[in-house]
């Protein structure tokens, strides 16, 4: 029987030790390799800063200008709930910008209470007759025979004011009485001071009896019509290149239709 010599033996067993000890080392470093410890550089930490604060800026300035936005429509629509037409205007002529019945029954009223010389009704239908207007209206024939006059080239509120611009250079009118409706006076007011800057203008604003204007808040529909027409009016009157820029089409794009 042979005895195994110790020294040998001891040598053996220090082995498997640092065997094992290098294997438990090397499974515990693995994990750790995996994740880069390399700290981030100055370049990376500025643009992450300079990004951060770009969108921060960004939607502080959107904040503001979207504040500014919803003010000026609840001034635009408190104004048009509380226009109303003066109680002695007089002037020139008398424009009507068509769009419903009410208006060119005011203008025709204004006209018999001698409130001006002659009345335009603009935009009238190709087809439509100043006999037709003048029986809807009740009015009388003869003061339509004389004083009446009806502009069939307009087709929006840009050419309206530029038909009653012609109309009252024609006429030599230095001031006109415009009637309209109350949300859509406004814009008006901005195209005609484009056409006929030297013309001076009063404002009749007329309401539709089926708007609730004075409690718009509380009615939809009429909120939606009014916030139409404030972007219209917010493109006429403070687009750069408000002459290339349809209105309605700027409402559309921003959901307002």
């Amino acid at each position: 029987m042979t005895i195994p010599d110790e020294t040998t033996s001891d040598r053996l067993a220090v082995m498997r030790i640092r065997i094992a000890q290098a294997i438990a080392d090397r499974e515990h470093e693995l994990p750790v390799a995996a994740v880069s410890t390399r700290p981030i550089g100055p370049a990376r930490q500025t643009i992450g800063a300079r990004l951060i604060r770009a969108v921060i800026g960004a939607a502080s300035v959107a904040t503001v200008l979207f504040g500014v936005f919803v003010l000026g429509f609840v001034w635009f629509a408190t104004w048009i709930a509380h226009a109303v037409p003066p109680e002695d205007a007089r002037a020139d002529g008398i424009v009507v910008l068509t769009g419903g019945r009410d208006r060119v029954s005011g203008g025709v009223e204004l006209l018999e209470e001698g409130r001006g010389r002659r009345l335009l009704i603009s935009g009238v239908h190709p087809q439509t007759r100043a006999e037709d207007i003048q029986k809807v209206t009740d009015a009388d024939r003869a003061l339509f025979a004389c004083c009446v006059d009806l502009g069939h080239r307009a087709e929006t509120t840009v050419g309206n004011a530029r038909e009653a611009a012609d109309w009252a250079r024609a006429h030599g009118f230095s001031s006109l009485i415009v009637v309209t409706s109350a949300y859509h006076m406004p814009r008006s007011l901005v195209e005609l001071d484009k056409a006929a800057p030297d013309v001076r203008k009063i404002a009749w604003p007329v309401k539709r009896p089926d708007l609730a204007v004075e409690a718009w808040f509380l009615h939809p529909a009429t909120a939606k019509l009014l916030l139409h027409e404030y972007v219209k009016y917010i493109v006429t009157r403070f687009g750069p290149s408000a002459s290339m820029i349809r209105p309605t089409e700027v409402a559309a794009m921003i959901g307002v239709r």
